[in-house]
């Protein structure tokens, strides 16, 4: 049996900070409900402006400027043209509101770790956050208009365009959860690196997979065309490189007090 008078280690920074299940549980509700209040209070903040009407005008811009003058964008079901806006609108308060939904997970799971460990967690936090708004930006601003003026070149003369807005709202959030995600591939890099899975070495020599991983991913994410693939397997590998030189930096500087005694230890 242990000594209820036995001390925790002094070197044990959560030594005698554990709590209760149902504690974990309380904190967790909180926090969801939190984190639910801050998408509903974006949400209601842009449906009094700039509206969903408005949001829906935003997001469908890109295709819009490409269509055939006259042309316009249609709706096949009854219900689309209020259910449609509507989910725009929630899609963008929770990108709007995702960095204090990070928050609270970050603030949930905080108390659970060692120093070494918040120093590699919240930098992943915030740089993960960064990476998935670079991506949606990257998809929206360049990727759009390139593609929709790609098909309208090669489109017949004999075909009148008009696009239907729930199969153009699908079509947005598969790309933006495609360029988002693709986008997070340093922070997969730094992640594997740094609990073991691979090493910096691994990581260079699987360098050629990984090129013709990305052009696999790309063909399929995206549409048929080659803009399209290029734009999001060239950032890939790109970023595939930053992730190995940023796995070296975090592993340096969030190593275990531990690590570094047992670097430093003479060897016998």
């Amino acid at each position: 049996m242990t000594d209820p008078n036995t001390k925790p280690d002094p070197e044990d920074e959560l030594a005698g900070t554990e709590q209760p299940f149902v504690t974990h549980l309380m904190e967790l509700r909180d926090r969801l409900i939190k984190s639910m209040v801050a998408i509903l209070v974006v949400a209601g903040a842009l449906a009094v402006y700039p509206g969903p009407k408005r949001l829906y005008d935003l997001l469908a811009a890109p295709l819009v400027a490409h269509l055939p003058a006259g042309a316009t964008m249609i709706a096949t079901s009854v219900i689309s043209p209020f259910m449609v806006p509507i989910k725009i609108l929630l899609m963008a308060a929770f990108l709007i509101a995702l960095p204090i939904v990070l928050y609270q997970v970050w603030a949930f799971v905080a108390p659970g770790l060692y120093s070494h460990e918040k120093k590699l967690v919240l930098p992943l936090v915030v740089s993960s956050t960064v990476l998935f708004f670079v991506g949606v930006a990257f998809s929206y601003f360049f990727v759009f208009g390139t593609v929709f003026a790609t098909i309208q070149k090669f489109a017949p003369q004999s075909i009148t365009a008009a696009p239907d807005i729930e199969a153009y709202f699908s079509f947005v959030l598969t790309m933006f959860l495609a360029f988002g995600l693709a986008f997070e591939v340093p922070i997969a890099v730094v992640l594997l690196a740094r609990i073991g899975v691979v090493t910096i070495e691994q990581l260079k020599n699987f360098r050629g997979y990984f090129i013709v991983l990305a052009f696999v991913i790309a063909a399929i994410v995206t549409p048929p065309d080659v803009v399209s693939q290029l734009a999001l397997a060239l950032p890939m590998c790109l970023l595939y490189e930053v992730g190995i030189w940023a796995a070296r930096v975090f592993i340096k500087h969030t190593k275990a007090p531990e690590d570094d005694e047992a670097q430093s230890a003479p060897q016998s």
